[in-house]
This record gives C-alpha cells, sequence and structure tokens, in this order.
C-alpha cells in the first residue's frame, strides 16, 4: 500500500475554501491560548486551587478523548461533518459564556471550573472528530503536508501572541472576563464554517454496529505498524509532558514568582519556536526525510522541559530562561506534528478517518489527563522541580517507537508505509 498518489502539487493559497477554513482555525487557536492561560489562572488565583486540584482541572479537559474511539465510529457513519464542527463550535462557546456570567454574579466556583473544563472537552473531541473527514474533502492528498504546516503555523502563531494578549487580559479585565474572548472565537469559526461548501460522500451502507465499528478502529491503530509505532510515540510523549504542562502555570506563578503578564510574555516569546518549526517544517522534510525530522521533533519537544527545573535568578533571568526553554520545545513539537499528522492522514483508509481518529485520540489524548494526575501527585509528593525533570527526560523516551518501526525510513508521502 502506497501513502498517496503521485500528483501535481496544489496552490491551497489560492483555494476560498481552504483560506476560509484556515482563519476559523486560526481564529478559535487564539481564543484557546486565552483560556489555557486563564482557566488555571481562576483556579490559582479566584480560588486558591492546591497542585492537585489544578491537575484535575487539567485532566478534566482531556478526559472527553476517553470516548473519542466511540465518537469517532459515530461520526464516521454521519454525512454533514461541517454540520457537527459548526455544533462543537456554538456548544463550547456557550459553556465558556457561563465563567464571566457566574464570576459578574459572584458565583464562580470549583465545581463550575470542573464542569466548564469537562464540556469544552467534549466539544473538542467532536470537531476533531469531524475534522478528520472534513479535511480530506477539502485538501487534495498531494497537498496534506503544506495545509498541515499552514494550519500549524496558525496554531504556533497563537502560541506566540496569545498568551502575551491572554496575560494582559487576565491582569485588564480579570481571568473569568478573559473567557470571553474564546468564547467569541469559537462563535467566528462556526460562522465561517457555515460559509464553506464542500461535497460530503455519504459514507458506505453500515454492515457492522458501532461497537463493530470501534473495534475496527481499535485493529486498524494497533496492527498497522505506522499508525502503532505513531502512536506509542505521541502517546509516550503525551504522557510525561503533561507531567509538566499541569503544573507549569503554578510553578511559575508561586516558584517563580512570575506575574500573569510576565508568563504570557514568556510563553509568547517562547513560541515563536514553534511558528518558526511549523514553517520550516516540510522544507526539512524534503532536505533530510518525514522521518527523521519527526524524530527529531519528538525529542527536542520534551528534552528542554527538564531544564524548567534549574530556572532561577533576577526577574528578568526568569522570563528569559522560561522563554528560552519554551522556544526550544515549540520548535520540537511542531516538527513532530507537522509531519506526523500529514502521514496519519495519508496511510488512514477513507471511509475509516473518524473511527482512526477516534482510536488514536482515546488512547493518544486520553493519557493526557493520567499524566496530569500523575504530576499532581508527584508535584505534591516530591515537589515541583523533580517533577518537571521526570517529565522532561521520560519524554525523551517516546522516539524509541519510531526507531523501531519503518517510519524512520520514510522519507516522502509517496513511498511505501508497510
Amino acid at each position: 500500500m502506497t501513502t498517496t498518489s503521485a500528483a501535481p502539487p496544489v496552490s491551497l493559497g489560492r483555494d476560498r475554501r481552504f483560506r476560509t477554513f484556515w482563519i476559523g482555525e486560526t481564529i478559535s487557536q487564539f481564543g484557546d491560548r486565552i483560556s489555557e492561560l486563564a482557566l488555571p489562572l481562576i483556579a490559582v488565583t479566584l480560588l486558591a486551587a492546591t497542585p492537585g486540584q489544578v491537575s484535575i482541572l487539567t485532566a478534566l479537559i482531556w478526559l472527553p478523548n476517553l470516548l473519542g474511539v466511540f465518537v469517532g465510529a459515530w461520526v464516521d457513519q454521519r454525512t454533514h461533518k461541517r454540520r457537527l464542527l459548526i455544533i462543537a463550535d456554538l456548544a463550547r462557546a456557550a459553556v465558556l459564556f457561563s465563567l464571566p456570567v457566574a464570576y459578574l454574579l459572584d458565583m464562580v466556583t470549583l465545581t463550575q471550573l470542573y464542569l466548564v473544563a469537562l464540556l469544552t472537552g467534549v466539544g473538542a473531541v467532536l470537531f476533531a472528530m469531524a475534522r478528520q473527514a472534513f479535511f480530506v474533502a477539502l485538501v487534495p492528498p498531494s497537498a496534506y503536508v503544506d495545509a498541515s504546516s499552514k494550519l500549524s503555523v496558525s496554531r504556533a502563531a497563537s502560541f506566540v501572541a496569545g498568551p502575551a494578549v491572554g496575560g494582559g487580559l487576565v491582569q485588564a479585565l480579570t481571568a473569568p472576563l478573559a473567557i470571553l474572548a474564546d468564547a467569541v472565537s469559537f462563535l467566528a469559526s462556526a460562522l465561517l464554517l457555515g460559509r464553506i461548501r464542500v461535497t460530503e460522500a455519504r459514507p458506505a451502507p453500515q454492515r457492522t454496529s458501532t461497537l463493530g465499528l470501534v473495534r475496527d478502529g481499535l485493529v486498524l491503530v494497533l496492527r498497522h505498524p505506522v499508525l502503532r509505532a505513531a502512536l506509542g510515540c505521541t502517546s509516550t510523549v503525551n504522557f510525561f509532558t503533561f507531567i509538566s504542562s499541569a503544573l507549569l502555570v503554578l510553578y511559575a506563578s508561586r516558584e517563580l514568582d512570575l506575574s500573569a503578564g510576565a508568563i504570557g510574555i514568556a510563553f509568547g516569546i517562547g513560541s515563536l519556536g514553534g511558528l518558526a518549526g511549523a514553517a520550516l517544517a516540510p522544507r526539512i522534510s524534503r532536505a533530510i526525510g518525514l522521518g527523521r525530522t519527526a524524530m527529531i521533533g519528538v525529542v527536542l519537544f520534551p528534552a528542554p522541559l527538564a531544564l524548567v527545573a534549574l530556572v532561577d535568578g533576577p526577574t528578568w533571568a526568569r522570563i528569559a530562561a522560561l522563554a528560552a526553554i519554551e522556544l526550544v520545545s515549540s520548535v520540537g513539537v511542531m516538527l513532530m506534528d507537522v509531519n506526523l499528522n500529514a502521514l496519519l492522514t495519508a496511510v488512514t483508509p477513507d471511509d475509516a478517518r473518524g473511527r482512526r481518529a477516534g482510536a488514536y485520540s482515546a488512547v493518544n489524548y486520553g493519557i493526557r489527563p493520567v499524566g496530569a494526575l500523575v504530576g499532581g501527585w508527584l508535584g505534591t509528593t516530591i515537589g515541583l522541580r523533580p517533577t518537571l525533570v521526570v517529565a522532561g527526560l521520560g519524554g525523551v523516551l517516546a522516539v524509541l517507537w519510531l526507531l523501531a518501526s519503518p517510519v524512520r525510513h520514510i522519507t516522502t508521502l509517496d513511498e511505501p508505509a508497510t
């Protein structure tokens, strides 16, 4: 089986439908960066949450991914994937609007914060499962890497400006009111998706039950050598990096004594690496091969996180060190994501995209809340700094999955993947 058939390059920049989709994704990504900073800051500053409570909040955001295997199988049986994307956006906007309303009424509680995290996670799972099929209806196979790169550039750009803007909004308006920006971004995304017209193929007649489709998705992921290796790799790196990410804002706020604005600036500057990594990923992939580029990214992503534990000195030095660590890590995550995402899209059969994404996400994203909870437990038991060292060094082990698989030999998407 080949990953794609050869086809002439496609100029996505002149494709109005893709541009509209790209703009919507960009707006939504910027809103997400604000919420990622504001939600834990609400817990830490407004509700005086403990490390364990902050880790539970992070875990709840990702917990719904455990249902992805069922949601993906269900989505495969639906014709109108665009409609599901819009529903997911509108639902998340409504849930997020509840936080500023509760704040103005002086009714914000940790329970509400947990529910908001859980429900926005459910919306994210539905969006991710439908997005897979919508993407291939919109983008030809020859443009998978280019399209993934463009979308990743937007994601990386959001990490550059989003935290700084988010930190400024939190300081100026308070964290609950800053959440409004993310809610509005989902409304904008839904509006833009409503303007895109694509031909969505009807699913093949169902020959098995939903549980049968779930089983098929799991079998596909676990038996395919490329999918299995990519899943093992990304799940391992996600487990360890979420040990770190569950505690990073707490660590920066309490241990490094940085303000919300300073944290946002450090993360924003550091995320310039992601912008560069996403833009350069296709070029590096063409130069040294897709598999090798992905493996370099897998190492560069978690390794610098161990150095966060060594950050010290005056305020400017702490901000600069945190930014530099995030810079290198952000380059790594984009080199990994752009290439592995394109490869996963290429090797997945068209009639199994939802259930493949569901099975993959159930494990890959489902491990994230486990990592977050382990991070909270380790942070309480051995302290924040040793926990960050464990997270960084453990994440590097993820590259072993790719080294022992066909992925390391794949240079382009036109090569056999088995």
